[in-house]
Formats: structure tokens, sequence, C-alpha cells
């Protein structure tokens, strides 16, 4: 395989995703809070842009990566409503690179593939390794967390009408979606049910995908079918505008309790955004 995949480079076409929560309030993909905060506008979830990498991994991989297979991808541009993007796929074993930039050619996320479940050598595995821990006191945001809290018991849920809905929208419609398979967009929603619950003590602050990873071990997963959730917190970090929280939530399935997939989350909260960071004086 690693023959067949070297040196190959496989793209898809221009797309303009839908930001579907336009309306949200407090949120960044808000336009007004996003304006605020330095942004052109309410921002397209990371998780959208996941889909439009779906047909190429099929292409190289078949539809068995949506049973076994990752994606792992780090955000460097937000993107607004409708805003066009293309997805590059630079073929390669053990792991594919992905691209994706906008009619400008600015990038809007670098990442990595491939159809085995686990890489640690992925995007976000080697960029969590390399972020410096905090200086002692320096979150305000995340100050209630510690590396290694856990949340169990997390109930888990697409329901297919909701995923019907997002069809309509979606920028790359696979047909095994229609059989019910969640799409990129959609295990991540699923994993970020979770997010009341290991973000609780979370102060006031508005916060965006940095990166995420998926991982599938035992797929597809399925619309209309119970899973539960459990979160573990793998690292705490800060920069001069944001603080970040970087999480695995491992999604088991109901029935019989066997992990079947996981999805890793860093979630920047933008300073900016958080009284705790408030100019004084």
């Amino acid at each position: 395989m690693g023959e067949t995949l070297q040196d190959r480079t496989i793209e898809g076409q221009f797309r303009a995703p839908h930001n579907g929560f336009q309306q949200a309030p407090g949120s960044i993909h808000n336009d007004e809070v996003a304006s605020k905060l330095g942004f052109k506008g309410g921002t397209v979830p990371g998780s959208v842009h996941m889909d439009q990498f779906a047909p190429l991994l099929v292409q190289t991989y078949g539809t068995d990566w949506f049973g076994r297979g990752n994606m792992s991808l780090h955000f460097s541009q937000a993107t607004v409503d409708r805003e066009e993007v293309k997805a590059v796929m630079q073929l390669a074993s053990p792991r594919s690179q992905l691209t994706m930039f906008n009619r400008e050619g600015a990038q809007v996320c670098i990442g990595t593939a491939s159809g085995l479940t686990r890489d640690p050598e992925s995007e976000m595995s080697r960029r969590m390794a390399a972020q410096p821990d905090p200086a002692p006191g320096a979150l305000r945001i995340l100050a209630g967390y510690q590396i290694g809290d856990v949340t169990t018991d997390i109930p888990m849920r697409i329901e297919r009408e909701a995923l019907d809905k997002a069809l309509g929208r979606i920028t790359e419609r696979l047909p095994l979606y229609d059989e019910g398979v969640l799409p990129p967009s959609h295990l991540v929603r699923l994993a970020h049910i979770s997010r009341p619950t290991v973000l609780a003590k979370v102060n006031q602050s508005v916060g965006l995908f940095g990166a995420l990873e998926i991982r599938i071990s035992e797929g597809p997963l399925r619309a209309d079918h119970d899973y539960v959730g459990r979160t573990t917190m793998l690292k705490l970090t800060e920069s001069p505008k944001t603080e970040s929280a970087w999480y695995d939530v491992d999604i088991a399935d109901a029935a019989t309790g066997r992990d079947v997939a996981t999805v890793t989350f860093m979630i920047r909260f933008m300073k900016a955004s958080s009284p705790l960071w408030a100019k004084t004086g």
C-alpha cells in the first residue's frame, strides 16, 4: 500500500460550507460575538470542514474508513458562512497529509489521516506533545481543571431526523449517510454532547475548535443509536490570546459497553471574551 499511496495528490472541488449556528447567543458562530473578537463574522465550525475530506478518504481507504480510521485537523484560520474552501489530500503511508485552502490561497487547516484507528504521529498528537505546560497560576478560565480529570456515563445520541436535516446542506453527501451513518461532522457533534459536562467549570468565555481528531475503532457510528461517553482531560495550555483544553471523549455502544470511537478536542477559549482577563486601570 505504501507504494500505491506515495507521491499522489487528490483534491475536491471548492465548496461553500454553511454556518448553521449563526443565531446561537454568546457563540463564536454568532456574527455579533465573533466580530467583537476580531473575526470577519460568525465562524463555520471546524467539524463542518471535516466533511469535505470524506470523499477523499473513501477514495483512498474505501468506506472501511468509517469502520476503522482516523482524521486529525489543526485549524489555522477561521472561515465564515459560504466562504469557499477546497480540500486537498497528499497520499502517503503510514499517513496521508490533509490541507484546506480558501479562494485566496490562505490555509484554513492542516492535518493527517489514515485507515488505522490510532496514529501516534497524527497532527494533533504531535502538536499536543509540543505544547509547554502553563506557568503556575497562568490559567484563569480553566483554573478549575487538572490533567487527568474524568467524567463518565454521558448519554449520547443523534436522531435520524437531525441527520436528515443536516444532509440538506452538507458540503459532500455520500450514499452511506442516507443509510444513517454519521458523517465526520456528526461524529464530532455526537461527542460534543459531552461539552456541558466536561466543561461545566469553565468560567465565562467564548470558545472555538482549535483542533479535532476522530479515531474510529468499531464503526460505523449511526443515527438513532444510543451511545455513552466518558471524557479525560489530557492537557491544559495557554497563549497570549487563549487558554486551551485538550481532552478525549471516548464513545461506547450503550448496548454492549464496548468502545467504538474517540474524538479528541482542543478548544480555545478567547481571553478577550472573559471578564477574568478584562483590562483594568
